[in-house]
């Protein structure tokens, strides 16, 4: 194939509003959880909750996970179109029934509706990359999309703060808002996307996988939530266990829930989800620990600690707009640049935090995210690139949801771990300079083991993701 597929841009080939739908698709999913952590507090304060703060997530990773793993069999069923439609009105009833709850049971429940949305929305995202765009233009499409990330970290919280400081009542209106997102995003799905019959009308879901990943799902997450280490450790093993006898049954199911290939570490994507399984599970000690941490050690408030938190996602943004563009011949080259600048920023982060002045943990937390944005797009392209077109919308809802899976099983390795470094009742600066450097570096093999799957997956020979 020749490098010119590569270089065609989005709107000579016509794809830009195309493109601009799937922005909008990541935006709902990337900033429903930066904008409700933030207005969290107040919605606790008029229905009550402080204690399940947790759960307002953890219900949320819940849905999103198990319906982003269905996403490729719903568009085999439905119709890439029919399913894009669907995912945002389930969205847009989590977020309408959010602004309603009179009580934090309802909003647990609605919680979990917006997860089952997003979770569609953005796996079909993937979806539609691989049936949308010509495998030309695949890395550059992920790029793009995946570039959202670093705008919802610099404007959701703000916009959250926002609606949190418009009056006692004022979350109620982040919800509508984004309610109104997600019919919008419906509306433009049923306009812009082709009418592309169902590919198997009576395609039967695997729902014994979907249940199988969904307990230990949550089991993941309850892990993260529960103080005492023996059962936290307990919740994470048994999650696994889970996930890893689901993934058996799926390879001989009639019905699969992932691509054939996928535990068959001999194969692209066996390899490349193996690769973002590992690289997510090791860097999510950031995530769960890095703001904490940065606000004991540093004295910052709560907003600065969560920008510095940001950096990974800029520097996810910038790599990524960085070098989508290029040509298959580079690819392999930057899977491996980029797999060692996660090992390296990861290193980094555990020799700074409390050593070194805020800047240099910042600049170490980038320096993951730019590792993740240099191999993030070419690891997609050569994972959707190798399965053959009746598993291509499979294996592209799959992406996501193995990147969700490695941040779920890693946070709550990373919440087990920190109870037992004693981090369970707070993280002062006492308990952060003594824990920080041993947590962080505790996953120090899991990223060193993600890099050796990273070069394999480079020496893989490429096929026409360009």
């Amino acid at each position: 194939m020749t490098d010119k597929p590569a270089r065609d841009d989005f709107w000579r080939s016509g794809r830009s509003a195309q493109l601009a739908l799937l922005f909008l698709g990541v935006w709902l999913n990337a900033a429903d959880t930066l904008v409700t952590a933030t207005v969290m507090p107040s919605v606790a304060r008029e229905i009550g909750g402080f204690a399940y703060f947790g759960w307002a997530t953890a219900v949320f990773l819940l849905g999103a996970i198990t319906a982003g793993a269905s996403s490729g069999a719903l568009s085999v069923r439905v119709g890439l179109r029919g399913a894009m439609v669907w995912a945002g009105v389930a969205y847009s009833i989590g977020c309408a029934l959010s602004a309603l709850s009179p009580g934090i049971g309802l909003f647990l429940l609605a919680r979990l509706a917006q997860g089952l949305g997003a979770g569609w929305i953005v796996g079909l995202v993937f979806v539609a990359v691989s049936q949308v765009f010509p495998a030309g233009q695949w890395a550059r499409a992920m790029a793009a999309t995946t570039s959202v990330w670093g705008v919802a970290i610099l404007v959701g919280p703000t916009l959250g703060g926002l609606f949190a400081n418009a009056g006692p009542h004022g979350w109620r209106g982040v919800f509508w808002f984004f309610a109104a997102q997600g019919v919008v995003f419906s509306i433009a799905a049923a306009k812009l996307l082709p009418r592309g019959a169902a590919r198997d009308a009576k395609a039967v879901l695997p729902w014994r996988q979907l249940l199988m990943l969904a307990a230990g799902v949550m089991a993941l997450a309850s892990a993260g939530l529960i103080g005492a280490p023996p059962v936290a450790l307990g919740l994470t093993a048994g999650g696994l266990a889970l996930l890893v006898w689901m993934i058996r049954l799926d390879s001989a199911a009639p019905a699969a829930l992932l691509p054939r290939q996928t535990r068959d570490l001999r194969t692209a994507a066996g390899v490349g989800y193996l690769t973002i399984l590992l690289l997510e599970g090791a860097t999510a000690s950031w995530g769960v620990y890095g703001a904490a941490m940065i606000q004991g050690i540093y004295g910052v408030d709560p907003l600065i600690a969560g920008y510095a938190i940001g950096g990974m996602a800029v520097g996810w943004t910038i790599a990524a707009l960085s070098v989508g563009h290029l040509p298959l011949r580079w690819h392999s080259l930057f899977i491996r640049i980029g797999s060692s600048c996660v090992v390296l920023g990861l290193s980094a982060v555990a020799l700074t935090m409390g050593r070194a002045p805020l800047l240099a943990v910042v600049a170490a937390a980038a320096l993951m995210g730019v590792g993740f944005g240099l191999a993030w797009s070419f690891m997609g392209g050569r994972i959707m690139g190798s399965l053959p077109e009746a598993e291509r919308g499979l294996g592209a809802g799959a992406i996501p949801t193995v990147q969700m899976i490695g941040a779920a099983v890693g946070s709550a390795g990373a919440s087990a771990l920190g109870d037992l470094l004693g981090l369970a009742h707070g993280v002062d600066r006492a308990a952060a300079l003594r824990a920080g450097p041993l947590l962080f570096s505790a996953f120090l093999p899991v990223a060193a083991a993600g890099w050796i799957a990273a070069n394999r997956l480079a020496r893989l020979a490429p096929s026409g993701a360009g």
